[in-house]
């Protein structure tokens, strides 16, 4: 059978040159939490060189030396410098001095993925093309020897056979996707891992077009190289190389190897991308594997792809509404529900109410909002129960040991915030909520700002840590009527409660007399 009577899919497989396992790119990666080395590039055998040492930059203090007592993640092998393991504290610049030579990287750490076996930035390949003899062996170039146990994954999830884990199949389109090479190793006495992971793509194609692209210096070079005993395929064509200088000063380059009408010469076989500079040469090998597969039918894929954008539509719409109207089906969730979390919590008060005390002309709006508007509401129309101070508690005693049982009483802290707030005896009362709310983890705290605050950084820096704490803003115009914003905001701040309005009622605990609508 000829292969150029069957429909071809391409796997193109890349992967760097590491039979020296050492570090040729200035700029490098490395992933948080896992071992990782650099090498300096020598054609010296490490016995026969000069003294060697290896420095780090401390920025305007200079560069310190790397010695094996300076910390003990750190080792030093002649050309290598190990981590066990790298941290994100150990991205910068490092030196490597042999005689009056002197090599630099710099190492840029990543910061692990919390909800992935892998972190995307170190992905292996963006390959296109795929097809048949799809095959992912899991070597390590430098710490093999090392190695104690290996492990293939694809997609997170482990993959069987794993006595001895590699991948070696016809490709098919079900095998696209993220397949990470595990590596267990020990040192010291401790278990380490090391990922490699890669991205495999696949589709269809007779004709590829192979990029060979870096970052290099003026003087260096790219190039392809794929020799053959027969000499080259007509069909394989080199593109000229295309240079463009990058904000940093360096270049990037890239050349194009064109492959048309791909014949069996062309499969199984290495199509090298070198990059030749003054540190010596850097290599990626191509292999073009080939994959018979029967075409989709026009109307299946059209179907599918009207059913895929559809479905996307109405997903999107639905996360759109849900985020815009969280607090509405909050709500309404609760109603229908019928939750109450002030049953057993054995709490007194939903609410208390922190504001600034006084009969101030300046301070006329900012009072009554606090003891007449919020009650009226909160108490009068949705039936929650607050502790207004200046209402709810008989004048003498100790005011500060009443204020701090009143709020270890009390569900919620809501403040009503001003600029005068923090330099005003009620402090005191904030001070006692964030104690609550981050010592105690017992009460939330409410802000609510009654008139326009430019400049908040007089709040204590504590109210940050608090996951919980947002600021609600009262619009007089646009906030009076029940179904505002800004009281479905607070209704959704309180804790859920079914008890009914008092409409009323008048409270049975406050002190002072005549309060009562």
């Amino acid at each position: 059978m000829q292969l150029g009577q069957l429909p071809l899919t391409l796997l193109v497989l890349m992967f760097r040159d590491t039979s020296e396992a050492c570090t040729a790119r200035p700029h490098i990666n490395a992933l948080e939490g896992e071992p990782f080395f650099l090498k300096y590039c020598s054609s010296i055998p490490e016995n026969e060189s000069s003294t060697t040492k290896w420095l780090k930059s401390n920025g305007s203090h200079g560069q310190a030396e790397l010695r094996p007592s300076s910390s003990p993640r750190v080792t030093v092998h002649g050309y290598a410098l190990e981590f066990w393991p790298v941290e994100l504290d150990d991205s910068g610049s490092y030196f490597f001095q042999m005689g009056n030579q002197t090599h630099e990287w710099r190492l840029n750490v990543i910061r692990r993925s919390k909800h992935n076996c892998f972190t995307e930035k170190q992905v292996i390949s963006k390959t296109v093309e795929v097809g048949k003899a799809l095959q992912v062996d899991c070597n390590h170039s430098y710490y093999q020897n090392l190695v104690n146990r290996t492990a293939l994954y694809k997609n997170c999830e482990k993959m069987e056979n794993n006595k001895n884990p590699s991948l070696k199949k016809n490709a098919e389109f079900k095998d696209q996707g993220y397949y990470t090479c595990m590596f267990f190793l020990h040192h010291n006495g401790k278990l380490f891992n090391v990922t490699s992971t890669y991205k495999i793509t696949v589709v269809e194609g007779s004709d590829v077009q192979l990029n060979c692209s870096a970052a290099l210096n003026e003087k260096d070079l790219i190039y392809w190289t794929f020799r053959r005993e027969d000499g080259q395929d007509p069909n394989e064509h080199e593109g000229e190389e295309v240079k463009a200088r990058t904000s940093e000063g360096k270049w990037h380059a890239s050349r194009i190897l064109r492959i048309e009408n791909i014949n069996e010469k062309n499969l199984n076989f290495s199509y090298n991308c070198t990059v030749s500079s003054e540190k010596g040469l850097d290599t990626k090998r191509f292999i073009l594997l080939t994959k018979d597969r029967r075409d989709i039918p026009g109307h299946v894929f059209t179907g599918g792809m009207i059913t895929a954008a559809v479905i996307s539509v109405v997903v999107l719409s639905l996360v759109i509404v849900a985020v815009i109207c969280r607090v509405d089906l909050a709500l309404f969730c609760r109603h229908l529900m019928g939750r109450d979390e002030t049953l057993t919590d054995g709490k007194t008060y939903d609410a208390f109410v922190s504001y600034l005390k006084g009969s101030q002309p300046e301070r006329g709006q900012e009072h009554a909002f606090a003891v007449e508007v919020l009650p009226r509401v909160l108490e009068g129309h949705f039936g929650y129960k607050l502790c207004i101070f200046e209402r709810d508690v008989a004048p003498g005693g100790a005011v500060v040991d009443e204020i701090h049982s009143l709020i270890e009483q009390s569900r919620r802290l809501i403040i009503v915030l001003s600029t005068s707030y923090m330099f005003n005896e009620v402090r005191y009362e904030l001070e006692s909520g964030l104690h609550e709310a981050l010592v105690e983890r017992k009460i939330k705290i409410i802000l609510i700002e009654f008139a326009p605050v430019r400049d908040f950084t007089f709040l204590p820096q504590s109210l940050e840590l608090l996951k919980s704490h947002r600021v609600l803003k009262w619009k007089a115009d646009r906030s009076l009527s029940y179904n505002s914003r800004f009281w479905k905001n607070l209704l959704y701040l309180m804790p859920a409660k079914t008890a009914p309005p008092q409409r009323g009622e008048c409270e049975a605990e406050p002190v002072l007399a005549g309060n009562c609508p």
